[in-house]
């Protein structure tokens, strides 16, 4: 867990994220169990969930910061920092295993000279797990900017990201 050396990192930066959960909150007020769609919603407009956010969305659900980091962290899809301009999920989940997603996945990483929940040091690409796309019978599968590629194998990746730009 992230700790700030100071208690002002707690703070919301000069409110820049306000208007945004602000908005959440009002959009998912009336549901049951509405942290995860604020968060969601959320990280769709601002890219990831900076502690600022904790923060305001600790505050106007009457949480702990710990009960909302506590969400943040056990889901695999929420981001703490921010993505790059784009971002891989290569599928981890059995069948996709049973296909070989792990050389895939070593590929990617070696591709992109990151690793899980990094981000390519030119900023392109963040590359992230991910445990089933429901590609399964086309497996091994990967999703790009939020759009799934499936029977993916090195050569057919490498096509994918000079494709899509995200590979110079």
């Amino acid at each position: 867990m992230h700790i700030p050396s100071h208690a002002s990192q707690f703070e919301p930066a000069d409110g820049q994220y306000q208007a945004i959960v602000d908005a959440a909150i009002a959009a998912h007020a009336h549901k049951k169990g509405n942290l995860l769609p604020i968060l969601h919603h959320v990280q769709d407009e601002i890219g990831y969930l900076p502690d600022s956010v904790v923060v305001l969305v600790a505050r106007a659900l009457s949480l702990s910061r710990a009960e909302v980091h506590g969400v943040i962290t056990f889901y695999s899809h929420f981001r703490q920092k921010p993505a790059g301009k784009h971002v891989l999920e290569v599928c981890m989940a059995e069948a996709c295993q049973a296909m070989r997603s792990e050389a895939l996945a070593e590929h990617a990483r070696q591709k992109l000279s990151c690793d899980f929940h990094q981000t390519s040091p030119d900023g392109e690409v963040t590359l992230e797990p991910v445990y089933c796309l429901g590609l399964c019978a086309q497996s091994p599968a990967v999703m790009l900017d939020g759009k799934p590629h499936a029977r993916m194998n090195p050569d057919r990746l490498d096509a994918l990201l000079a494709k899509e730009g995200a590979q110079k």
